[in-house]
């Protein structure tokens, strides 16, 4: 098996670095047959059907990754979403309920093991899944790129206060950047990928060993996950772990390519820089030096600063180094193939993320407001070119 895997990275790597243009759900370009094979596993892991026998449950929101990461092709997005709860006290302290704020779903194997909010949330919050395009490259920019990008006391006016989510990277241990997640609640693939085996689908591993089934008892518990020890273990034949897999599929995985750029898009990029959308959509980061060419010093043209913003769209939820009101800059490269749009996938129109927005980009959505209908058109033109 491993052989074929490696004859068709061959075979893919020359028909695709003649085309030069990648589809959706195809690795990056350049990538060694190896790193291909490795890609390979790590799509079969992401795209397998989980089972309670595998470890699913108790609580769960999906049985695959590729359940909530599929639209145009795997490792992008659909419709559903996941519930977050929590409680606000009067002075507004938000406060988790039954240690911590995901309620999940769906259970195994019976209605002791199902989840339910407590009476006493009273903060509700619905997070779309994000798109997983390009991610390796997202990894590779370098902490401190992310950090010159950071304005909390808003030094130049613009009304504008990015700052970068400063958390504990759970797979080195080691003071990090966030990034991944609505809340930049992640540095690595790794730790994201252990963290969703844990909470979207129930199946522990080495970095988060501890089951989550908020509000189940400890005596139902037992009967809910009879088997207590890590549920993601080292494939016999490979030494790899299932977070393992995913990580090598997210790292690998390239970034959709942009669509045709004419007058009327080029007119609306012009339009989205004046009006102040750059702010915090900044176009292009560079990776910081990588001993892997693919990664070394490259642009990655994602349209986001990484940053955390107010922008009173944030969904009341306090979450490692984020406020309640703070969102991180969604990226917008693959936009054009990503519907509904917000984090709580209550937008179904660019124009109508647009007018969401307030707080920090109160003064952009104003400009917005001011534009004609051909500049608007032409705004959203170029959107959905990206």
């Amino acid at each position: 098996m491993k052989k074929l895997l490696l004859c068709l990275g061959i075979a893919w790597i020359g028909l695709h670095s003649q085309q030069n243009l990648p589809q959706p759900g195809d690795p990056l370009p350049g990538i060694t047959p190896h790193e291909f094979e490795m890609f390979r596993l790590g799509l079969d892991d992401f795209t397998e059907v989980e089972t309670a026998e595998e470890g699913l449950g108790p609580a769960f929101n999906g049985t695959s990754c590729a359940g909530c990461h599929s639209v145009p092709a795997v490792g992008g997005v659909t419709s559903m979403t996941e519930t977050r709860a929590g409680h606000v006290d009067e002075e507004g302290n938000f406060t988790e309920l039954n240690g911590g704020t995901l309620f999940h779903l769906f259970s195994v194997p019976n209605h002791l093991c199902q989840v339910q909010i407590p009476a006493k949330a009273n903060v509700f919050a619905r997070r779309s899944p994000l798109p997983l395009f390009g991610a390796g490259l997202v990894e590779a920019i370098a902490d401190e790129t992310i950090l010159a990008l950071e304005d909390p006391d808003d030094r130049n006016g613009d009304g504008i206060r990015g700052r970068a989510a400063r958390i504990e990277d759970v797979a080195t241990g080691r003071p990090r950047i966030g990034r991944f997640g609505w809340k930049a609640q992640q540095a690595t693939l790794l730790a994201f990928s252990g963290d969703a085996y844990r909470n979207e689908m129930g199946i522990t591993n080495d970095l988060f060993p501890e089951e989550v089934a908020l509000g189940i008892s400890p005596e139902s518990m037992k009967l809910c996950s009879p088997r207590q020890r890590i549920e993601d273990v080292r494939d016999r034949r490979t030494g790899l772990r299932g977070i393992d897999n995913f990580e090598s599929f997210l790292k690998f995985l390239a970034p959709l390519a942009r669509g045709p750029v004419n007058e009327q898009v080029r007119r609306g990029e012009a339009t989205f820089r004046v009006i102040g959308c750059a702010s915090c959509h900044t176009p292009q980061l560079m990776t910081g030096p990588n001993a892997n060419p693919v990664f070394d010093r490259k642009p990655v043209a994602l349209f986001s600063d990484l940053l955390l913003h107010n922008i009173e769209t944030g969904d009341g939820i306090v979450q490692a180094g984020a406020k309640a009101n703070e969102i991180r800059t969604p990226a917008l490269w693959g936009l054009r193939s990503r519907r509904p749009l917000m984090h709580d996938g209550a937008s179904l129109t660019t124009e109508d993320s647009i007018l969401r927005h307030g707080g920090e980009a109160s003064a952009v959505r104003q400009q917005f407001l001011s534009l004609t209908k051909d500049e608007r058109r032409d705004l959203a033109t170029f959107l959905n070119s990206l």
